[in-house]
């Protein structure tokens, strides 16, 4: 695991905080973190006012990393976070409550039409080893590699390091790297050597690989079949209270079927 966390936080999160208007004069839960529970999120806050007519929580957009700094600093109520918990780096006290699970896909461009790459050849082509398309059995690009990566901040950086490469090895430092999942999605779109990895919502426009023989789809990822799935959470300063107890508890209380709705469009419920 790394023991730093670069601490970057988007403009767009600064804007989602600070210039959206309470709710009915009464304060609105602030959230932040991660850009890929960020579809996921907003529309179980859209849901949650919905139905409980308590303020929209305002979700603002950064990195898991951000969120963590955010919300042990106070600034917000609840991060978002992709990635699992990191004893020795997390600040202390923080307390993670997991509201979906999520899969990982390894993307190329969609002229790109290679179907699977087993552990090894990931490791091979994401660590730098593997620099040409013509030394990947399935690829129908041609010439060098183009390898995209996430910021150090991202928790989807640190969850495909996790299950993709394990605690020892790391992505290329000469990977190009981008703050957002959406960043990611449009580098890979625009570039048809290029190669990255992004949530399944985000993987629209691309060509999705499949890993170890099983596609990424999401049938695969919710029978267990596609190894490929992290946790996404909502993490506290401490254990929730108040406003944001509420809203937690809402979220995944499993008798909740509007938001197990939701979840189940194109994440995995877990309650």
């Amino acid at each position: 695991m790394r023991s730093t966390r670069a601490k970057t936080i988007t403009l767009l999160t600064a804007f989602a905080l600070l210039l959206t208007p309470a709710y009915a004069g009464a304060r609105a839960l602030l959230l932040s973190g991660s850009t890929s529970m960020y579809p996921l999120v907003i529309q179980i806050a859209a849901l949650y006012h919905k139905e409980t007519h308590q303020p929209t929580p305002r979700v603002g957009q950064g990195t898991s990393g951000a969120g963590i700094d955010e919300v042990a600093a106070g600034r917000v109520d609840i991060a978002d976070v992709s990635r699992d918990p990191i004893v020795g780096v997390d600040p202390k006290g923080l307390v993670f409550t997991k509201i979906a699970r999520d899969a990982l896909c390894v993307i190329t461009n969609k002229s790109n039409h290679l179907s699977n790459l087993s552990a090894q050849q990931v490791e091979q082509i994401f660590t730098g080893q593997t620099r040409s398309w013509s030394e990947v059995p399935g690829a129908t690009a041609t010439g060098p590699i183009d390898l995209y990566d996430r910021v150090a901040s991202s928790g989807t950086q640190d969850a495909f390091e996790d299950i993709f490469l394990g605690e020892t090895l790391k992505i290329a430092p000469s990977a190009s790297q981008l703050e957002t999942e959406g960043g990611m999605r449009q580098a890979v779109v625009g570039d048809k050597n290029g190669i990255g990895f992004a949530s399944f919502d985000f993987t629209g426009g691309t060509n999705p690989v499949g890993y170890q023989g099983i596609p990424c789809t999401l049938r695969n990822a919710k029978s267990g079949q596609y190894e490929g799935v992290r946790n996404f959470w909502m993490v506290t300063k401490g254990v929730p209270t108040g406003a944001a107890k509420k809203f937690i508890d809402w979220t995944i209380n499993p008798h909740n079927t509007a938001v197990e709705k939701i979840v189940a469009t194109d994440w995995i419920p877990v309650y």
